[in-house]
């Protein structure tokens, strides 16, 4: 699919003044074909080494009216349909639907593509990662603290049409833009289906 029909849909569907839309491809009719398309299913597989189930696609919308800021967290829970039983999936909550953490063995089937719709710089607020820490699995507030002081963070700058992957454990964060100008980025979640079967 082309930017450019990505970007028209956005700017006819999107609700105005949004930061961030969830669920993105139940709203949006460019990202629903975006999420099924076969080369975005193929980047994933290639990664996961397994057939990907989409989990949460959300629709990030950095602008000079909306600029934030996010702090170092790790991505942990996942969107379910309907909640269920089970001792290892906790805790629960509700954000439109239902989000919960599941173990770690989970969390370590999933990946995250980043699809940037315009040119991302530290100047209108990039995503900062902190190499390897996906590889020291959940993280407490304290360590996330303490790890952020300590290590080296890396600023990803993105031209419009690129995708980033990475581990949703992977310690991230943002800044608000210095210089803002808009940023849409399309934050896709998947998991091998396999992972699920339990």
């Amino acid at each position: 699919m082309h930017i450019e029909k990505i970007h028209m849909e956005i700017d006819r569907h999107i609700e105005l003044g949004a930061a961030g839309i969830r669920c993105a491809e139940k709203k949006n009719p460019a990202i629903r074909e975006l999420v099924s398309a076969e080369n975005t299913l193929a980047l994933a597989r290639h990664y996961l080494q397994a057939e990907p189930l989409l989990i949460r696609c959300i629709l990030f919308d950095k602008t000079a009216d909306n600029n934030w800021l996010v702090t170092w967290h790790q991505d942990k829970t996942l969107c379910i349909s309907e909640k269920f039983e089970h001792a290892d999936w906790h805790p629960w909550s509700i954000n439109g639907v239902h989000h919960v953490q599941p173990p770690i063995a989970i969390l370590k089937h999933m990946l995250t593509l980043r699809i940037h719709l315009d040119d991302t710089t530290t100047e209108n607020g990039c995503l900062r990662v902190i190499p390897e820490t996906h590889k020291q699995g959940i993280l407490s507030s304290e360590q996330i603290l303490r790890i952020s002081k300590s290590e080296q963070s890396i600023d990803c700058c993105a031209a419009a049409g690129s995708v980033l992957v990475m581990k949703p454990l992977l310690l991230h964060a943002s800044r608000k833009a210095p210089t803002p100008s808009r940023r849409r980025v399309i934050h896709i979640e998947y998991i091998d289906r396999t992972a699920l079967n339990f």
